[in-house]
């Protein structure tokens, strides 16, 4: 074993994940953690001094793998904007030594939108058709690309403000994932009578209101930086089937989730299951009575999964 880790800048990173299935990987840590195998601690935020920036660090531990590891995600403030990035380091159990440090830049994108996917294969309809994406950006495009073979999709639309312009570069990109997909030209028209809504924007409030669909809806929802980030109004959160993640950790961090206990009387014990619960059968799949929330916050574990995904590549190489 090398004194030093392996380094993985982000072109590399990009390149490996093309060669490992990213959602069998994330259903295996979820069935590890309903087995008691790994171990998820909340998120850690740590504030610099003089309104600095913040760094956040997501920590993991997979025991059936013999690793261990964190993420950290610093968040710089500069003249000319903030700076976001994240390194993840992947630890072995065994001889304490570190594995491997990754430019976590391409892991967290694969890792987001492929639990998002996961999520959908075990919430959604069987017989869904019609799936709705709102945003258009490098995760919106992750979703797209693990989403779109998880229901036979006779529809895909998609809004986005940044395509008012019909940006010719970008709608290439889109149609390279998937042809079916269609862009439309309000979010009205792109998620009207769908069946699942996946929001992946950096919005730090509501970007659409489950109040105005017209048939009980999957909606997924992921994170951002910004405090409180949240993509539907918290107080419609009592009026939906919520799921998320992870239980012990999504509700002291999704924005929707704190604003809705403080506010609306919400309960985090509404929380019907998350996917550790979902994939081991230990929670109840939803009845479509009302909306389905789902709720990703973004799990060290699944940074560092993928990492040994990664190490275990350029090991056997």
């Amino acid at each position: 074993m090398p004194n030093t880790p392996y380094v993985i800048a982000k072109p590399q990173a990009r390149e490996l994940l093309d060669q490992v299935d990213v959602p069998k990987i994330l259903r295996k840590l979820f069935r590890d953690l309903a087995a008691g195998q790994a171990v998820q601690p909340a998120q850690q935020l740590v504030e610099f001094p003089q309104g600095a920036g913040d760094f956040i660090n997501y920590l993991g531990v997979l025991a059936e793998d013999g690793v261990y590891g964190v993420k950290t995600s610093p968040y710089i403030v500069r003249k000319e904007g903030p700076l976001v990035t994240a390194w993840t380091l992947l630890m072995s159990m065994q001889t304490g030594q570190p594995l491997l440090l990754c430019d976590a830049s391409e892991l967290t994108t694969a890792r987001t939108a492929a639990t998002t996917a996961v999520a959908i294969d075990a919430l959604a309809l069987p017989n869904a058709t019609r799936l709705a994406i709102i945003g258009s950006g490098p995760v919106a495009q992750a979703h797209l690309h693990y989403a779109k073979n998880v229901r036979d999709w006779q529809s895909i639309s998609l809004y986005s403000p940044n395509l008012a312009s019909r940006d010719p570069q970008m709608l290439a990109q889109l149609s390279a994932i998937d042809s079916r997909l269609k862009v439309r030209d309000s979010r009205e028209a792109a998620i009207q009578d769908a069946d699942v809504i996946m929001l992946c924007t950096s919005s730090a409030g509501p970007v659409i209101d489950p109040r105005t669909l017209s048939k009980p809806t999957l909606i997924t929802s992921i994170s951002t930086n910004a405090v409180r980030a949240h993509e539907v109004p918290p107080a419609t959160l009592s009026e939906m089937q919520v799921y998320c993640d992870y239980r012990l950790t999504t509700p002291g961090s999704a924005g929707e989730m704190l604003i809705a206990s403080e506010q609306h009387g919400w309960e985090k014990s509404a929380i019907v299951g998350d996917l550790a619960e979902l994939l081991s059968e230990q929670a109840p799949r939803p009845a479509y009575d009302r909306h389905v929330f789902f709720r990703s916050i973004g799990l060290g574990l699944e940074d560092i999964a993928l990492a040994n995904a990664l190490y275990q590549l350029q090991h056997q190489n």
